[in-house]
């Protein structure tokens, strides 16, 4: 009886071995299993959605078509001494990189692998009403500046597919690209030295002053709140769910996390009922 008994247990396991091998076999794991975590499975539905929802497109026909009104009520204050400016980010704001962060997703990388091959591409696309909104600044005599945070070593790729794209005042002096530091505000200072600056836009809250800059999200969310009347008069804001400063503040600045804690934090900072 006793090796009976210890032959049919041995077929008991040969058998539930033999199926978690078969569920494996076929790409399944077996009920009560831990999922791996996609490093990338939040970016998917904020990709999706920058790529295919006509919402997004309806919010960037929104902002230049409020920009042009902006800058329409600026040119009828005939006390403003200086020449007129614009002020655009380029990544988000002017172009559009969303290829790009669909690389990441589909090659389970992390940026910057791939982004010198893809700036070097030139190959992003205007964003909705960016080049029409330029290109009627331009028509008016006011001047161009593509702030962004694009490294030197991009001005001639950041150029070249500025340029393809239709977009007016792509020069030299133009063109104001990261140097020594991330932050903006010197370069917008600058700029502000010879000019009227009637309008900035970004999708960054650092693409309009430098209060915002590493700040943590309740204090974002209270800065915004106390320069509430900005906002749809001298700075317009462009949408970007995939990446920014909000989501540097989630992980407190610390970039360099494991994408595991990084998951950990994001999902602490949601708000639930």
């Amino acid at each position: 009886m006793n090796s009976r008994k210890s032959f049919f247990v041995l077929l008991l396991v040969l058998g539930t071995s033999l199926v978690w091998l078969a569920a494996y076999s076929m790409g399944s794991k077996p009920s009560g299993s831990v999922p791996e975590i996609s490093p990338n499975e939040h970016l998917v539905m904020a990709t999706l959605w920058y790529q295919r929802s006509a919402e997004a497109r309806a919010l960037y026909y929104q902002a230049f078509n409020l920009a042009r009104l902006r800058l329409n009520a600026d040119l009828a204050n005939g006390n403003i001494q200086k020449p007129r400016a614009v002020i655009v980010d380029v990544d988000e704001t002017v172009l559009n990189n969303s290829p790009y962060e669909a690389r990441l997703i589909l090659q389970g990388g992390s940026f910057p692998q791939y982004w010198k091959e893809w700036v070097e591409a030139a190959r992003a696309q205007a964003l909705p009403g960016a080049v029409e909104f330029l290109t009627y600044a331009d028509s008016l005599g006011v001047a161009v500046f593509y702030v962004t945070n694009r490294r030197e070593s991009t001005l001639e790729a950041t150029m070249k597919n500025l340029k393809r794209m239709g977009f007016p005042q792509v020069q030299r002096d133009h063109m104001y690209l990261r140097t020594t530091t991330s932050s903006k505000e010197p370069r917008r200072q600058a700029i502000a030295q010879k000019y009227h600056i009637v309008l900035l836009m970004g999708d960054n809250l650092n693409d309009f002053s430098a209060v915002f800059e590493k700040k943590p999200t309740e204090r974002r969310n209270a800065l915004v709140d106390s320069l509430r009347a900005e906002f749809g008069k001298r700075f317009i804001v462009l949408p970007n769910p995939m990446y920014g400063e909000w989501e540097g503040a989630i992980y407190n600045y610390n970039w360099g996390l494991d994408f595991r804690e990084k998951n950990r934090l994001r999902k602490k900072a949601l708000m639930a009922f």
